[in-house]
């Protein structure tokens, strides 16, 4: 789905400023950005689990997975972590300061499909950015979906993003269900130890009645699909965000390949049947 605004260039960004920065972490900062440009603001659009070319001028450009949800309309937030020249530069942003965004680009989950379904939701780690823009989707339209389950992972209980969402709010929500885990714990933490699969004997999942949306690490994949599998859902009811190294966003420069797909227009999420026969996918 592209923005319904039109540019002469598709190369050339639409200007936003910064709002509000939120740290998440020692790593990790959520930013929320407001559009310069009124009838843009008006009419961009996307589908959970899109993503966008965010440029710092003078630095660069690196696409970044959309975290704010559509039905929460006028922001957009992006929740990125410190790990290079580009991601260390808007880390240094301040509240009033200009970017550019092209986009949103790339193929999101299928949210018509989901309508009906229960849903089960496995992240690892920063998987969770792309997967709380559909969580919050299913909130705030809460009538159209079933019972939510949310399997959350990390390394450790300091490196967990969203903690107030995951605790406070989608906790709270009927028919919701929050699982977290860490691997290695610390003198406070009173959860579950281990990697993220060893939640799943810790709730109930109807996998006939469900459909199942990942979003981590690549090593994490192999072995929540496996459980999954054996669990009873069907290759096509597992959705997967596969965040492979995208530049251009549009399909042209071919840096995103995975056998003959590109991620950043048949992806990035595909259905484990889909990726299952793409060379190297996971």
């Amino acid at each position: 789905m592209q923005i319904q605004v039109k540019r002469d260039n598709e190369y050339v960004p639409d200007i936003a400023k910064l709002v509000k920065k939120t740290k998440m972490t020692e790593y990790e900062i959520l930013f929320e950005f407001v559009f310069d440009n009124q009838e843009v603001r008006d009419l961009f659009t996307y589908i959970p689990g899109q993503f966008v070319q965010l440029s710092i001028f003078g630095i660069g450009e690196a696409p970044f997975s959309i975290s704010s949800t559509p039905t929460r309309k006028g922001v957009l937030q992006l929740g990125v972590r410190n790990t290079g020249d580009l991601t260390a530069a808007m880390h240094k942003l301040e509240i009033g300061d200009k970017v550019g965004i092209r986009g949103p680009y790339g193929n999101g989950f299928p949210i018509n499909k989901l309508k009906g379904h229960n849903l089960l939701f496995v992240a690892g780690g920063i998987g969770l950015v792309p997967l709380r823009s559909v969580i919050n989707y299913v909130a705030d339209r809460r009538d159209d979906f079933g019972k939510v389950t949310i399997l959350y992972g990390s390394r450790n209980p300091e490196e967990r993003v969203f903690v107030d969402e995951l605790e406070k709010t989608w906790s709270k929500i009927p028919d919701f269900e929050v699982l977290q885990t860490v691997d290695q714990g610390n003198d406070t933490w009173e959860g579950n130890v281990g990697v993220v699969t060893t939640l799943f004997k810790k709730c109930l999942v109807d996998s006939k009645e469900s459909m199942a949306l990942i979003c981590g690490p690549p090593v994490m994949y192999k072995f929540v699909v496996r459980d999954l599998l054996n669990l009873g859902f069907a290759r096509d009811e597992i959705f997967l965000s596969l965040e492979r190294r995208m530049k251009c966003g549009i399909g042209k420069c071919a840096h995103c390949q995975v056998g003959h797909k590109l991620t950043c227009m048949d992806g990035p999420v595909f259905t484990y049947f889909e990726a299952e026969r793409l060379q190297e996918s996971i």
